[in-house]
């Protein structure tokens, strides 16, 4: 494994599931702009239990799947596109979280 060592960044926009951009979730909407921006990376993860400022624990019911879930996006970059890309979205995101953490990209 030849090892890069080279600087980058996870950007993490933390959403709800009802979350939209226009008409389609907002998830989607983000990760669509990330891979027309070029950026390395991108998943979505559906969690299965969480809560935000809203203090309300959301959680899956096999009852209701249309649970309105929290949603991470994880997006992993070089520090340049990422900051150029958080800059573009950062309008998008009206209800959530958005985290920048320093990483160390060992392999791409």
């Amino acid at each position: 494994m030849e090892v890069y060592n080279q600087e980058g960044l996870i950007l993490r926009i933390y959403l709800r599931e009802e979350d939209r951009f226009e008409r389609i979730p907002l998830y989607k909407k983000i990760l669509e702009l990330a891979k027309e921006e070029g950026l390395a990376g991108a998943t979505i993860f559906r969690a299965i239990m969480g809560y935000g400022p809203s203090r309300k624990i959301r959680s899956l019911s096999f009852a209701d799947l249309s649970s309105n879930l929290p949603i991470m996006i994880e997006i992993v970059d070089t520090e340049e596109k990422v900051q150029k890309f958080l800059d573009k979205i950062n309008g998008l995101v009206k209800h959530g979280l958005i985290t920048l953490q320093p990483i160390i990209i060992v392999k791409n």
